[in-house]
């Protein structure tokens, strides 16, 4: 097939989140399939790339014409790029917004970025299928089924749309329908409107052939109110095709035995680099070389998402064990006092770097001897695969993605590859601590929970293979003329709803 990505963010030209790993390694994987891919995003102001300038193509937008450009970023690693390159929108500090809040302009930026998608896939790079990511790429599902309704070539294009959270909705007033030219007759609580505003991910929800999410648990979840953020209703009116498909990772990246970012190699025939790895670790976060105590590692961003609440509510519990922890990551300010308080409290135990610094997380995976993960819910997670394959044991609340890729220890048998814990609360967490710290003290049953994980295999081919099912299945749906449900019989649970990216 010919799948046209649509995208905010790819790697390796922008990135403030997981979405833009994705949108380097799947295309890349599904070229091994032999699909012919490409992919499209906007050109802000970090895009490095040596471009030939494609004739600008013309679209219509708040009854006016716009001119962008459209760069042809050439072929990578087989994949083909296209960049929208807009500067007024585009040619920025920050791809959505600043620590005040979202770009105000939001609304029209992606609204550009999503007609000029369409516009290739017209007459730039006939594609089979445009395959559309996150909020910011929800117009184009919509658009297609509105304004493009009557276009011959746009009736037959295949929408995949997959939620990577849905806790990022795109939610806009409603004066966002006329600033990004969004067709009125969708502002409906079947089609965008959501108690009063836009909301485009509720488009690409409602007007995509079919949908994925990042892993087969998320998927179950955001079916139901706690998780659903408002759309779960949406999301069961549609749940026929929805798909909860994994991610990838790239082991070219990360893995031990090739990783050029750590003080020595490893692997799981020999694990004596790993020792190295750790003594290394405790120098460059300041605590002492010569203790026993089990090392634990946290990479992540601060915010009550990933369940650093449920680490403040316990630290001074967490600290009466036995172990160190080594904290790299940015966010919420009150996260970071608390790690740096920590810090303060327990010199010797605790190393922090408010950073974020991508050879460090790749020596606290090497180096820690655990990993930590509490999170409140987590569409896939990436961290916890990481650790499996470097021997670091994840210790996980059993959520999305989490709980897809991480199988509980169990003694008796030798299975398994970490710690879970269900509910979400301190003590419970402070417990599965606890069952770690207890078979860390045992050599034998440790290198095998080690060995277990690093043996797990969660390359994107899999994923890869399972997007071909589901682009069969889009493409079906669409030639056969069955339209995308409408979601006029969703309910619509109001919740708390993050709107940027």
């Amino acid at each position: 097939m010919r799948i046209l990505f649509v995208a905010s963010e790819g790697l390796p030209f922008s990135k403030t989140g997981g979405l833009a790993d994705v949108i380097e390694a799947l295309p890349r994987a599904l070229v091994a399939q032999g699909h012919d891919v490409a992919v499209v995003l906007p050109r802000y102001r970090g895009t490095k790339i040596d471009s030939v300038l494609i004739p600008s193509l013309t679209v219509a937008m708040g009854g006016q014409l716009r001119f962008p450009a459209v760069d042809d970023g050439g072929v990578i690693s087989g994949v083909q790029y296209f960049f929208v390159d807009d500067a007024p929108y585009f040619d920025r500090d920050a791809l959505y917004g600043t620590r005040i809040g979202d770009y105000p302009d939001n609304p029209e930026r992606y609204s550009e970025f999503c007609r000029v998608a369409i516009e290739i896939a017209k007459n730039v790079w006939r594609a089979d299928l445009i395959h559309c990511h996150d909020w910011q790429a929800a117009l184009v599902p919509v658009l297609l089924r509105t304004a493009y309704a009557q276009d011959p070539v746009a009736q037959n294009l295949a929408v995949l749309f997959t939620v990577h959270n849905i806790g990022y909705q795109g939610l806009f007033p409603r004066d966002a329908l006329t600033r990004a030219d969004i067709p009125v007759s969708t502002f409906h609580p079947g089609g965008i409107e959501f108690y009063g505003s836009v909301n485009l991910l509720k488009g690409g929800l409602v007007f995509s052939d079919y949908l994925t999410t990042v892993s087969r648990k998320y998927a179950e979840e955001i079916q139901t109110r706690e998780f659903g953020y408002g759309l779960d209703g949406v999301i069961r009116a549609r749940a026929d095709r929805l798909v909860g498909i994994l991610n990838g990772v790239d082991y070219t990246a990360w893995n031990p035995e090739t990783d050029e970012l750590i003080p020595a190699r490893y692997s799981m025939k020999d694990l004596s680099g790993k020792q190295a790895c750790r003594e290394a670790l405790l120098q460059l976060f300041g605590l002492p070389q010569d203790e026993p105590t089990p090392v634990v590692g946290i990479v992540s961003r601060f915010a009550d998402q990933k369940g650093f609440d449920l680490i403040a509510d316990r630290a001074h519990d967490l600290m009466q064990e036995n172990l160190m922890l080594t904290v790299l990551g940015t966010g919420d300010r009150k996260y970071e006092d608390l790690f740096r308080a920590l810090a303060a409290s327990y010199p010797a135990r605790v190393g922090v770097k408010i950073a974020y610094d991508e050879t460090i997380a790749h020596q606290i995976e090497a180096g820690a001897d655990m990993f930590l993960m509490p999170s409140r819910y987590e569409p896939c997670g990436l961290n916890q695969i990481y650790s499996l394959k470097y021997g670091t044991v994840p210790i996980v609340r059993a959520t999305g993605g989490l709980d897809d890729t991480i199988e509980a220890f169990d003694v008796e048998s030798g299975t398994g590859t970490g710690f879970k814990f269900e509910e979400y609360a301190g003590p419970a967490l402070v417990r599965c601590v606890q069952r770690a710290l207890q078979h860390y003290e045992d050599e034998q049953v440790w290198k095998r929970i080690q060995l277990n994980g690093m043996a797990k295999d969660f390359s994107w081919k899999g994923s890869a293979a399972e997007y071909t099912k589901v682009y069969t299945a889009t493409r079906a749906v669409r030639r056969s003329g069955q339209t995308a449900s409408s979601g006029r019989s969703a309910t619509r649970n109001q919740m708390p709803v993050t709107t940027s990216n």
